[in-house]
């Protein structure tokens, strides 16, 4: 196989951004008028920028710039209308709206996974599986509020929060809502949008008795855990079989949950399903009645889905440094990350060779300005060497004078 066959006209980073459509930018600039105040630094060029800096995991404005000049021969593909300097997308990051990029995330999402099944021919219960959690990014700037206790100096770290709804069946976050990490997590359900028969999993820091209600009048399907300082009061015991119990399940229940009466209590279902491997009893909260008790308890178990997400998106974008001081920029740049993100997880489900994503990441963040073919590149790695050994070697070089 000649090395030609790996050959490109575009570098690795042109083909990863030609993977999101211009005109999805095009039509949330216009909705956003994000390009209202920039003659020059158009929402492409932002992207593009913040995306280098990402794929590079840039630590400062400078290392952005200085690599984009020094590569910039190799970005002339990408469309660039104009190559900022410091001033300029410290101005872009600070005052450029960050609707946009929360927008053309989301977009790109449903462009890429948007697609449900039809549910009148049946879903499995992949495909209706839904992971609720949040997570923090810490740094030293105190624009916005951090969760914790005040150092010695009396000052506290800042922190964003990234709550995310994850979808099981492609490993992506299907929403995403960033806000200060002092807030609480329940802020984030009032945004959960899901569909009748789908099935939503979160821990016990989601709380919320009416919310609870409010989806199971929806026909959503919810699993949680039971609180530590939870009222309630057995309703009726359900029978558990054999099988069931050799499973772990120790008991199943139908409840009253709240304290007071009426309107204060919810009827849901409790789960008491003892795990061998920690030797501890765990008590599950349902509203679905119709699914085995240990049924309910693998689900909950499928929550550790999104804790792996957040291990490979912090992995993959370290984020210990950040572009600017402002909410704004701040904002801006998670939004690349998650970006980021979805585009390797295209590239990964392209290739038909299995890649760990942090090996992928790592071969495409050393190979980013290379002109090779990334997706023939990574099914057939050994293959480049093997060519490059079989290659004729380089003709001497002529000299002009005689010595």
């Amino acid at each position: 196989m000649n090395k030609s066959t790996f050959f490109s006209g575009q570098p690795v980073f042109a083909q990863l951004i030609g993977l999101i459509p211009s005109h999805l930018v095009t039509s949330l600039s216009a909705k956003h008028e994000a390009d209202r105040y920039y003659k020059r630094f158009k929402c492409w060029d932002h992207v593009v920028t913040l995306l280098y800096s990402s794929f590079h995991n840039c630590t400062s404005l400078r290392e952005v710039i200085t690599g984009m000049e020094a590569s910039y021969n190799k970005l002339i593909h990408l469309k660039l209308t104009h190559l900022p300097r410091r001033s300029t997308l410290s101005d872009a990051n600070t005052h450029r709206t960050e609707a946009f990029f929360e927008a053309l995330y989301h977009r790109l999402y449903q462009h890429f996974y948007g697609r449900l099944p039809d549910s009148r021919g049946g879903r499995s219960l992949e495909e209706r599986l839904f992971v609720l959690d949040s997570t923090t990014v810490s740094f030293f700037s105190d624009v916005m509020k951090g969760a914790g206790t005040y150092g010695a100096n009396g000052r506290k770290k800042g922190g964003a929060k990234a709550h995310v709804l994850l979808r099981a069946l492609v490993d992506l976050p299907h929403l995403i809502y960033i806000t200060e990490a002092s807030r609480n997590d329940r802020i984030a359900m009032d945004r959960v949008a899901l569909s009748r028969g789908d099935i939503l999993v979160f821990d016990k820091g989601y709380n919320h008795y009416a919310k609870w209600q409010s989806w199971t009048e929806e026909g959503i399907n919810w699993v949680t855990r039971l609180s530590d300082t939870a009222a309630y009061h057995v309703v009726q015991e359900r029978p558990v079989s054999t099988e069931e119990q050799k499973k772990g399940v120790c008991s199943d229940q139908k409840i009253f949950l709240g304290a007071g009466t009426g309107a204060r209590q919810i009827t849901v279902r409790l789960v008491s399903f003892y795990v061998d491997r920690h030797k501890k009893i765990y008590h599950f909260l349902t509203n679905n009645f119709r699914f085995k008790a240990s049924s309910i308890a693998g689900l909950y178990e499928r929550r550790w889905a999104i804790e792996v997400f957040f291990k490979r998106f912090k992995q993959s974008s370290p984020l210990k440094a950040f572009l600017g001081e402002s909410e704004n920029s701040i904002k801006i740049q998670l939004w690349c990350a998650f970006i980021k993100d979805l585009l390797l997880k295209v590239l990964k489900e392209s290739l038909k060779r299995s890649w760990s994503f942090s090996n992928l990441s790592a071969m495409v963040r050393h190979h980013l300005m290379n002109y090779i073919d990334v997706v023939k590149f990574l099914n057939n790695p050994d293959k480049v060497k093997e060519a490059m050994y079989k290659s004729p070697p380089p003709s001497p070089q002529l000299l002009l004078f005689a010595t």
